[in-house]
């Protein structure tokens, strides 16, 4: 019997039926494609990649995917279940702790009359007042990139992307003459063991002495976060924007170009959610914990009542100068 199929003549083969051997001969063209259609050409464009010059597009882009266990599904793993968790917990709960502190405790008062001592020079409080300004822009910019999902993307989370890494070059000024002239102060002495015991003096309504130097505990936890966790963080955002860096030491220790991006993505994460709950603490305490605190900012000067009970050990080392 003879079959007509798209104008050629099939002849039925005895024994197998029409169905059959359609499936037959379905199978025998896809088997020998590229005889039939020539070859493929997204298997063959991947052997010769276009080389823009860039790491992230060359070559090294297959490997990357054979060896994405190494560094790339702990960075999805993080950005999917985490990243966005990590932020939100720790922000909404020392909102609440230091709501609740306001709300129970209050805040500390002190007496702004009489003796005021010059603490704090013109140039270290705008050295200051610039390092604020960065983190002003940083932080709540910060949260819009991880929240981005969330607040629709599109130009808002591109504006904000932008305005973070101004934020991050204004730091930058700021971040090493800061380091400098207040690196011997903010080193460790033996008041600060005692100042966490007492936490500051922060949980009791009366007003103890509490000993500590120039800057307390707490002020030296923000400092070292601050200036040394802020290097870690500009040097790991620059990865993340240049993207691009042919590293010899790097390369010895097998590590492709998108597991630096993907390590400087995991490391600023985590980071940066400690440096966001550190930054609203440090602003509370200066806003809202200590009346009147923030002048010492504006004018260089701090009373006498709050260096006797703030600081105690720097008040007696002054009145001795006296």
């Amino acid at each position: 019997m003879v079959y007509h199929m798209a104008g050629v003549q099939l002849t039925k083969v005895k024994g197998l039926p029409m169905k059959k051997f359609i499936i037959f001969l379905f199978g025998a063209v896809l088997l020998n494609a590229r005889e039939f259609i020539g070859k493929v050409p997204l298997v063959e464009s991947a052997k010769e990649v276009h080389f823009t010059g860039s790491h992230l597009n060359s070559p090294e882009l297959l490997h990357n995917i054979l060896h994405y266990q190494a560094w790339g599904e702990l960075f999805v793993y993080f950005q999917v279940h985490w990243f966005r968790l990590l932020f939100g917990a720790v922000s909404i709960a020392v909102l609440v702790i230091f709501l609740l502190h306001y709300l129970v405790i209050g805040p500390k008062v002190f007496s702004h009359e009489g003796r005021k001592f010059y603490i704090f020079s013109l140039f270290q409080r705008v050295i200051h007042w610039i390092a604020a300004l960065s983190f002003i822009i940083i932080v709540p910019t910060g949260f819009m990139i991880v929240f981005g999902k969330y607040l629709g993307g599109g130009d808002l989370v591109l504006n904000a992307r932008y305005l973070h890494d101004i934020g991050a070059v204004i730091f930058l000024v700021s971040v090493i003459p800061m380091f400098l002239m207040w690196l011997i102060p903010m080193l460790p002495t033996i008041d600060d063991i005692k100042w966490l015991f007492i936490a500051g003096g922060y949980l009791t309504k009366k007003k103890i002495e509490v000993p500590a130097g120039k800057f307390n505990a707490g002020q030296k936890l923000w400092f070292w976060l601050a200036t040394l966790g802020g290097f870690v963080m500009i040097l790991s955002g620059a990865v993340m924007y240049f993207q691009d860096f042919d590293i010899t030491l790097l390369k010895s220790l097998n590590l492709d170009q998108i597991d630096i991006d993907r390590i400087a993505a995991i490391v600023h994460n985590f980071l940066g959610v400690a440096i966001a709950a550190l930054f609203i603490t440090h602003l509370y305490m200066s806003v809202f914990a200590i009346k009147g605190s923030l002048d010492s900012m504006k004018s260089g000067y701090k009373s006498e009542d709050e260096l006797k009970h703030l600081h105690s050990s720097f008040y007696k080392k002054l009145i001795g100068k006296k």
